[in-house]
């Protein structure tokens, strides 16, 4: 289930920055510091930290289109994936690094052998993997870094931990796509891109795997 803004806002830099700037006003005031107006100057401090915090970090998902050439659509990823790499626990730079591999990997391999596949399922292995992992990651930068290892979100596991399972049944469908190009084994391309049609072409990031 998707949180929602107010949830989200509570979670956020600027609400923690303000609830902590009021308390030390609050503070203050119980310490004597301050006597007149200090319910308004409780207020304006938390509002000071509400509007001076800085505000979630956003990464844009790469920008991917259905002529860009094998080469373009790899710089795409890794730059998208140097800009993300900062800002993600090590546990998921490790799946996006091996996912990314997995990819420059099949690249190539889908040029050499697009006339041997059909259309829709050449596309969809490329695309699907390729749009998958920078929405998927750009979506979950959106959510607060509080929000994300505190709040349970799909049974009991935070954002976390949910996106850790997305991108490690990414990462295995990845690894067996590469292998089944290097074994001309279009029966199980064929599976291939029907599972990734319908298990990420259309999830939310906080859909259960």
């Amino acid at each position: 289930m998707t949180p929602s803004p107010f949830v989200l806002f509570l979670y956020s830099n600027k609400n923690i920055a303000g609830c902590v700037l009021g308390l030390a006003a609050l503070g203050a005031f119980f310490a004597g510091v301050i006597h007149d107006y200090w319910p308004e100057i409780v207020a304006g401090a938390y509002g000071i930290g509400v509007l001076g915090a800085p505000g979630q970090t956003i990464v844009e998902p790469a920008a991917f289109e259905r002529g860009m050439t094998s080469v373009q659509i790899a710089a795409s990823l890794a730059d998208f994936v140097k800009r993300a790499s900062k800002l993600v626990p090590t546990s998921v730079l490790a799946l996006i690094a091996s996912i990314v591999a997995s990819i420059d990997a099949i690249l190539p391999m889908l040029d050499a052998k697009s006339a041997a596949l059909a259309d829709q399922d050449a596309y969809t292995i490329r695309q699907t993997a390729l749009h998958y992992l920078p929405e998927t990651v750009a979506a979950y930068l959106k959510l607060p870094a509080a929000f994300r290892n505190l709040v349970p979100v799909s049974d009991g596991k935070n954002a976390t931990q949910v996106l850790v399972e997305q991108l490690t049944v990414l990462d295995a469908k990845m690894k067996e796509i590469a292998q089944n190009l290097v074994a001309d084994n279009a029966q199980a391309l064929l599976a291939n891109g029907q599972f990734l049609r319908e298990r990420f072409a259309t999830q939310s990031f906080l859909t259960p795997v």
